[in-house]
């Protein structure tokens, strides 16, 4: 009994050890930001210019360049279509484009694979027409456009202003109100 209960207080011992030292070094919020969120918000002030998306094949749009979108707000989804929470997040992306894309919103897709089966642009081009994207799509199978803006997970989106600045940052699901309140703001806001 004494070697059960010594076990038993060698593993609670144990996690909460490792507990203290997820929490103290900042892993835990790493870990849990793809599953709860966490969203930053810039004031423009404070907000930089987007860096220009790499080159990749683009599908539903010929190239865009965000240069070439100034006027506009601009909505960049990091994804990949293996990741669930991304999938989750679809309804939401896509409801955006269709009720803003007229109002000025343009949404880009940045399919950035975290498996080999994801590289391959006709498995892409399968899963974007079976998931109903109709928005433009580039892959970045080498990270070059998720390095440039500091990815760490799936799902990332970046709300930019009319000048092409980063307005928002959010990682992974939820932030849905926020997302459209700031949407609002932002195709609202005069040029300058």
């Amino acid at each position: 009994m004494d070697r059960r209960k010594n076990m038993l207080i060698g593993l609670v011992v144990g996690i909460a050890i490792v507990a203290a030292s997820v929490y103290a070094t900042g892993f835990s919020k790493r870990l849990l930001t793809p599953f709860f969120g966490s969203s930053t918000a810039y004031q423009t002030s404070e907000s930089a210019t987007a860096p220009a998306l790499a080159g990749g094949n683009w599908i539903n749009s010929e190239p865009l360049e965000l240069k070439n979108l100034r006027g506009r707000v601009v909505l960049i989804e990091f994804w990949t279509f293996g990741c669930i929470n991304c999938r989750n997040t679809l309804p939401f992306i896509k409801g955006w484009h269709d009720r803003y894309r007229e109002k000025g919103l343009t949404v880009i897709g940045v399919h950035s694979p975290e498996f080999d089966e994801e590289r391959n642009v006709e498995h892409l081009r399968r899963e974007i027409g079976s998931l109903g994207i109709s928005y433009p799509v580039v892959t970045d199978n080498d990270y070059q456009t998720w390095n440039a803006y500091n990815v760490e997970a799936w799902p990332t989106s970046f709300l930019l202003d009319k000048q092409g600045r980063i307005r928002w940052r959010h990682v992974g699901e939820g932030g849905y109100d926020e997302a459209e309140r700031l949407i609002q703001q932002l195709l609202a806001e005069k040029e300058t």
